[in-house]
């Protein structure tokens, strides 16, 4: 059984106070079969936290376990995994055959068991009948290929993939996405994949880990992350566009923001007292003309704002509101907390420079902690008089 399983595995580069801390105290029990994707932005430590699964990096303190092997110090021929990189790396002056078989040969297994191998890797892939290619005679989706099948006649425990189709054109790597999921279903491997685009994180995983600065900050499937974030960097990079952030302080009957009020309960949320400074989210699906109150279970009350840039996206618009009194100012224009992401219909007819209220969908707001930007709650219904409208800040 391929589980892996990391304890408190740190990776430190120069111990000196200088030093670099790629992984931090990483903890994470991936079942066998699982498809998890390690994701986070450039610099988070997810390519490290996959080489020391690997073999390539040695971790500065904790263990690796594959299976119910301690792997920590073994060589990575010795680990039962196989890796397939961004950069394909294929042998230009050998054929598909040769270059998937390469490590076998390396290892002197019988022809007849490479042959074998090489056949069920191929069809696996979609391969059949260029085995007697050469690379540079192929796209770069079949190159992809190649390098996955070199890597699934180890018949390894574990795949580890990072990055592997970052160099593919953006609807070739929309293909290779449904290709590496029928691939995990036919292979029944555990497979551990980096990336840094969300949208391979969702669609591929059955769970997602999210890093910054080395840090596990949620691990999750994939739409617990979205709808449920442990925290504002969770809730800040996984979607796109990213939710909408407001700054507010908390009161006996909710939460004031400078421009809105939203009515909640604030006894019934853990570890929140009146007046602690907290930061309210909601994702721009969530943020709707007033016109469409009455579509809406839990409105807020209704908010002025003045529509500043449309994005028509085809079965969507994104519209970009400015709050506040006159709301022209070039300082307003670039202050996140005088703005709101909205999503529309494409055959609204709300137009550039428009002056129009909104509403927030309280079922599915978000609050966090205003300073360690931890999630306190992810519905802001009051537990009494939902229904009630608001004459503060904000309302009409």
């Amino acid at each position: 059984m391929a589980r892996v399983k990391l304890e408190h595995v740190t990776k430190r580069y120069d111990d000196g106070e200088s030093g670099v801390v790629a992984v931090d105290d990483m903890n994470m029990d991936i079942n066998h079969g699982e498809f998890i994707c390690l994701v986070g932005p450039s610099g988070c430590g997810k390519s490290t936290t996959m080489e020391t699964i690997a073999g390539l990096t040695q971790p500065s303190e904790g263990e690796i376990y594959i299976g119910e092997r301690d792997v920590t110090d073994l060589p990575p021929k010795d680990r039962g995994v196989a890796m397939v990189f961004q950069n394909i790396a294929l042998f230009p002056h050998m054929d598909v055959y040769d270059n998937i078989s390469f490590g076998l040969r390396l290892r002197d297994y019988p022809q007849d068991e490479i042959d074998r191998r090489v056949e069920r890797a191929a069809d696996i892939v979609q391969l059949e009948g260029m085995l007697d290619r050469m690379p540079d005679e192929m796209s770069g989706g079949q190159r992809q290929r190649v390098a996955i099948a070199r890597a699934i006649v180890r018949e390894p425990d574990v795949f580890l993939m990072d990055e592997p189709l970052a160099n593919l054109d953006a609807k070739l790597r929309v293909h290779m996405r449904t290709e590496l999921q029928r691939l995990h279903k036919k292979l029944d491997t555990t497979i551990i994949y980096v990336t840094h685009d969300q949208a391979e994180a969702m669609t591929m995983s059955d769970r997602i880990a999210v890093l910054d600065t080395g840090e596990l900050q949620q691990i999750d499937p994939p739409l617990v992350c979205y709808n449920e974030p442990a925290n504002l960097f969770v809730a800040g990079f996984i979607g796109s566009p990213s939710m909408n952030f407001l700054n507010g302080t908390v009161d006996d009957g909710g939460v004031e923001t400078e421009h809105f009020y939203v009515k909640f309960d604030p006894a019934a949320v853990d570890d929140l007292a009146i007046g602690d400074q907290v930061t309210i989210g909601v994702r721009p699906e969530n943020v709707h003309p007033a016109t469409k109150t009455n579509e809406i279970a839990y409105p807020s009350a209704p908010i002025n704002a003045r529509t500043d840039v449309l994005e028509p996206m085809g079965d969507e618009i994104f519209a970009y509101l400015l709050m506040g009194e006159g709301n022209t100012s070039m300082a307003q224009e670039t202050a996140s907390s005088d703005q709101l992401l909205m999503s529309i219909d494409p055959d609204s007819p709300i137009q550039a420079d428009d002056n129009i209220q909104v509403v927030l969908d309280r079922e599915r707001m978000h609050l966090f902690h205003g300073e360690s930007g931890d999630a306190l709650t992810h519905n802001l219904v009051a537990s009494t008089d939902i229904e009630a409208t608001d004459t503060r800040v904000g309302s009409d």
